[in-house]
This record gives C-alpha cells, structure tokens and sequence, in this order.
C-alpha cells in the first residue's frame, strides 16, 4: 500500500512541527505501507536543525515543488518582526509595535487560511499528474499550516483519492488566531474553510480530545485520536545536574507567561537560602520579550540562563538532566486542546514535570494518568509555590525521581500501528 503524504514541516525544519511525520514516515513500513513524502523544495524555515535529517528513512520517495513565502517580502518591513510572527511569537496586544500590527492584519486578512496558500494551486497541478501516473492508495494532509489541507480537499474533487487531514494543531480556535486582527468576512472564510474540509476528507486525525469534541459539532466525518509521542532516542547517558535546575524545553510564546510560577520562584530563593544557593531556569528555546520581561522584573536575572534554539538530540540531553521540566500552556479555553510533543519527551526522560495550564487542559489528563508529574491553573500561586519546595526537599535528600506508569502506548512506533489501521480502513 502507498499514501502520498503532504507536509509543509521536514528537515531541515527544526522544532515540534516535524517530528510528528517524520516519525510516522520512519515506522510506516513496519506495517506495510510505503510513504512519498511531498515537501517545499525552497521553504522559510523559521526554525532549522539538521541533525533531524538523518532520521529520514533510506530510499524514501521525497517530492518537491518550489512555494512563494510572502514571509521574505515582509522583511522589507522589519526583519524581526518577520521572524517572530512566522515562529509563532505575539507579542500582547499592548506591547505591539506599529509593524507588527500591520504585519498581523495583512497576514491575517490577506492571507486566508495562512501565508502558504500560493503553494496550493501549483501543488494541485503537480500532483494531480504525479498520482495519475502512480498507484497511489491514498493522500495524507497535515497542518498547520492549514493551506496544506486545501491541497487535499482539491485532489479529492478532482480525482475521488481517499484522503485523510491530519490536524496537529486546530484552525479557527487555535491559541494566536484571535491576535490575527481578523476582520469579519475574514474570520467567516476561516470558518467555512475549516468546515469544507472536515465534511470533504474521508477521516480525520487528530491530536487531543478537545480537538475530537470541537470537530464532532461541525461534521459527521470519522475522527481518530493520534496523540504526538516519544522515540527511543540514542543519546549519551547523562548526569543528573548539581543545581536544582528548573527547566523549560521549547518556545516560550507572550501568552505563555505564568507569572504566579516567577513570583514563587523568586519568594522561595528569597525564604530559603539553599533553594537560591542551588535555583537555576534554564530556558530552551525561542523566548519573547514579554515572558523575558516578566522574568527578569519578578527578580529572577540572576538566576536565568538563556540556552537558546538547540538542535534536538541537545535539548534531549537537558531534559534527561535537568531537576525538574516546565511545560507551560497559554491561559485560554482555545488552548486546553494543545497536547505538546514535548510532553511524552519530558515524560520518557523521567524528570518530574510541573505543568501549568488552562483549566480542563487535556495535558493535565495525561499527567495524572502517567504519573509523571503536577498540573497547576495560571491562579494557583500557593500551590505552585508548595509543589517546588516539594520537588527542592526531595532534591536536597537525593530523592527526587518520575515514577511514570503506562508510557509505551505513546511510544511512536505504537502510535504508527494506530495511524497504519487507519489508513487501511479507510482504503479498503
């Protein structure tokens, strides 16, 4: 069996958004089916890490077409504003600059469903030909970004091939969607767009269970819970840190600003002379100016340390040594959807994970269920406090450990046996 699959994220794309298919790709022929992968020849990359490249299995059939990034336009403007906004990077609303609200409005008004919708229609051309001329079975779309399931959805018409959406994320309801500065016809596209292709598609895949109760109310279409997950990843055994290293892996968006946790890290270094003897935060990642901000006016300068984007085997080493891992959710009903990638990372690395989030966050679910770690609410200052003087006593008497439980069904290669059902269901 073949499936053609079409993702804008691959090497060298660094970050959470293409490892997902890149892992996918890797198992697929375990169960019998044979991937072509059909990526950008010339993408805009906000995020780049070559060592993800070597995990592209041999003798993989990659297609590529070259794709318009308005993105290099918009540099004329301010290159940083650019890159900030293709990484994901909002600032809030009071702390926007005049180009980058300008650059929000364009983007969110003229580029429907997102700034990859010129890739569509070449795309459309080249593959209509390409799965005319080839015994495909199958196409897999996956996004964000979003335009990518409108190459599907037109495949589908035009040729009746079984096609399968994969969301990693969701559309209209996703974190930075309201910062888009969306006009209404704006918004109402957004919103037919999203229903057309979940009423198009012959199944859905996604990420979360909130994902999975938000589409049922728009389509009737199949729908399967594919949660992201781990890989046994070969890196070299690591040392437990000396300090009481606090640690977040990944970018730190404006929204994601828990302020209450800077409050108590800084109360405890103040209370307790051991606990600022042994603090540090290490931050792993692209981090915005109103979370640095907020960091450094809570007390904590002296504490910081700033690691920047790594390469991914890197930021696996930190996890696996780091005292205790952050995961850290945006405070907003349209985020308790988000499970992170890096969730089953941190939970593999068995370091215990405190996690701070919306209320009825989906991760908070898993957390329990795993037994990896805590879940917090943004308000709950008093027990975020009491929770890291838990995790500093244990620390301080060599005590400190994950005990996780019933990780292994979140392993990849068990995740592809779920996607690799699916795909035969629907292809038979």
């Amino acid at each position: 069996m073949k499936v053609l699959i079409i993702t804008y994220y691959w090497p060298p794309a660094g970050g959470p958004g293409v490892q997902r298919w890149l892992k996918f790709v890797k198992y697929l022929r375990d169960f019998d089916i044979e991937p072509i992968v059909y990526v950008p020849e010339n993408p805009t990359y906000p995020l780049e890490d070559d060592s993800l490249g070597a995990e592209i299995p041999e003798n993989i059939t990659l297609l590529r077409q070259p794709i318009f990034e308005p993105y290099r336009f918009a540099q004329v403007f301010s290159k940083k504003e650019a890159k900030t906004i293709s990484k994901g990077i909002i600032a809030g609303k009071e702390k926007q600059s005049f180009v980058q609200k300008l650059l929000l409005f364009i983007r969110g008004n003229f580029f429907i469903p997102d700034a990859r919708k010129y890739w569509i229609k070449p795309s459309v051309r080249f593959l209509s030909k390409y799965l005319l001329e080839n015994n495909i079975d199958a196409v897999i779309t996956t996004g964000p970004p979003h335009s990518v399931h409108l190459i599907g959805m037109q495949l589908k018409k035009q040729l009746k091939i079984k096609w399968i959406a994969d969301f990693r994320d969701p559309w209209t309801t996703i974190g930075y969607h309201d910062k888009l500065k969306l006009l209404k016809r704006s918004f109402q596209k957004h919103k037919s767009l999203e229903k057309n292709v979940l009423q198009t598609t012959d199944h859905i895949v996604i990420t979360s269970f909130t994902t999975e109760k938000e589409f049922r109310e728009i389509t009737d279409t199949p729908i399967s819970v594919i949660t992201n997950g781990y890989d046994v990843e070969e890196v070299p055994e690591v040392v437990l840190d000396k300090k009481f290293t606090v640690s977040h892996i990944g970018s730190l968006l404006s929204g994601r600003n828990p302020k209450n946790l800077w409050k108590a890290l800084y109360s405890l270094t103040q209370e307790h002379k051991t606990f600022a003897e042994s603090f540090r935060l290490q931050l792993v990642g692209a981090v915005s100016d109103d979370v640095l901000s907020s960091i450094k006016e809570s007390g904590l300068s002296d504490f910081l340390e700033l690691k920047g984007y790594l390469p991914h085997k890197e930021a696996i080493e930190i996890q696996r040594s780091s005292q205790v891992l952050l995961l850290i959710e945006i405070n907003s009903a349209g985020t308790k959807c988000i499970i992170p990638g890096k969730l089953f990372e941190y939970m593999v690395s068995k370091r215990p994970i405190l996690a701070i989030g919306p209320e009825d966050a989906d991760i908070s679910k898993l957390i329990l269920d795993t037994n990896s770690g805590c879940f917090y609410e943004y308000h709950e200052y008093e027990g975020i406090k009491a929770q890291l003087l838990q995790y500093f006593t244990l620390f301080r008497e060599e005590k400190l450990v994950s005990e996780v439980r019933g990780i292994e069904k979140y392993g990849r290669r068990e995740l592809t046996r779920e996607l690799a059902a699916v795909i035969k269901e629907v292809v038979s």
